[in-house]
């Protein structure tokens, strides 16, 4: 077996993120990296350890004991890195949750806050929801996230500080054959009778769901059961072709394969969108994420409220009561 001299930072950044994700196209966004790329640093670092650290099929990826072995002392090694570099006035990577690759708000403003602090790393996450995101900032292991702060667990909010961002039209994804498609809009009342997907049963994404039941509550439109958990478009493809269900998304949600987009109107439906980050956190980084969130909201307009939009009212009372 070989004895590496050295193992570069990124190697281990690298095998952390697949080691997490179990899944080389999200730890390659998450790394904003090709995977391509991603792909040869774990090959490297293999072949510098003289050890496979992944068994790879079609269908998953999962650690062998070589990896499993590893896991914990990479994360200490990338930590220690992390805490030399602030002992000598080097902030460590802002780690920030966009909660999907596809999703714009988050997206805008990371873009633009490494262009404000150039000199600071920001490094993108993705949790699926803000429910799961925020245990993990709690925890440490995140920094900052975005989403719905209302629909968290109060036990969650009171540790968090939240910045609102935007009032986030919502929208339902149809199968393109479905009797809506062809709509350009889709008003409420058209869903009645539908049974809709809104992320009930996912543990990560309560705070959706429960918008979910506000926006449904007396409109006849019904709650989907739980459905297994689609990561990525084609498992998301593959279990909306078995639902045949409609999903509800947000405007600018990406169009997939054999489906379609459309707004909601008639209400104009809202997802209220914060900027969501541990209290007490002091970060260069962090500094240019609220600065970034508060310029592209007002270049945007994002924090203006349509006329007639739809929001719940604990809602409205969260997004005029950040800290």
């Amino acid at each position: 077996m070989p004895s590496p001299r050295h193992l570069e930072p990124r190697l281990l950044r690298a095998f952390v993120a697949v080691a997490e994700e179990l899944h080389f196209t999200r730890a390659a966004a998450r790394l904003y990296v090709a995977q391509q790329a991603l792909s040869r640093d774990v090959r490297r670092l293999e072949r510098e350890l003289g050890a496979e650290l992944f068994v790879r099929t079609t269908r998953q990826v999962t650690l062998t004991p070589d990896g499993e072995r590893l896991l914990p002392h990479a994360r200490r090694l990338l930590q220690a890195q992390d805490d030399l570099l602030a002992a000598f006035g080097q902030a460590r990577p802002l780690l920030v949750d966009l909660n999907s690759p596809g999703l714009v708000t988050g997206r805008r403003v990371l873009e633009l806050a490494r262009e404000l602090a150039p000199g600071q790393e920001l490094m993108a996450r993705y949790e699926s929801g803000l429910t799961g995101a925020a245990a993990e900032i709690l925890a440490g292991r995140l920094d900052a996230s975005f989403g719905r702060v209302a629909g968290l667990d109060p036990a969650l909010r009171r540790g968090l500080g939240h910045q609102p961002v935007r009032y986030e039209p919502m929208a339902v994804v149809l199968p393109e054959d479905h009797r809506l498609a062809p709509w350009e809009e889709v008003p409420l009342a058209e869903l009645a009778g539908e049974t809709v997907y809104a992320g009930a049963g996912n543990p990560r994404t309560p705070e959706w769901t429960d918008l979910a039941h506000h926006l449904f509550e007396g409109r006849g439109i019904e709650m989907a059961s739980p459905v297994p958990l689609a990561v990525g478009d084609e498992e998301f493809q593959r279990v909306m072709a078995k639902t045949r269900n409609p999903v509800l998304a947000v405007v600018g949600f990406p169009a997939m394969a054999g489906t379609v987009v459309r707004p909601l109107v008639d209400p104009v439906p809202l997802s209220p969108v914060s900027l969501v980050w541990r209290k007490g956190l002091a970060h260069p980084a962090l500094d240019a994420l609220r600065r970034a969130a508060e310029r592209v909201a007002a270049e945007e307009k994002w924090l203006r409220r349509p006329a007639g939009g739809w929001i719940p009212a604990i809602d409205a009372r969260a997004m005029s009561g950040h800290n």
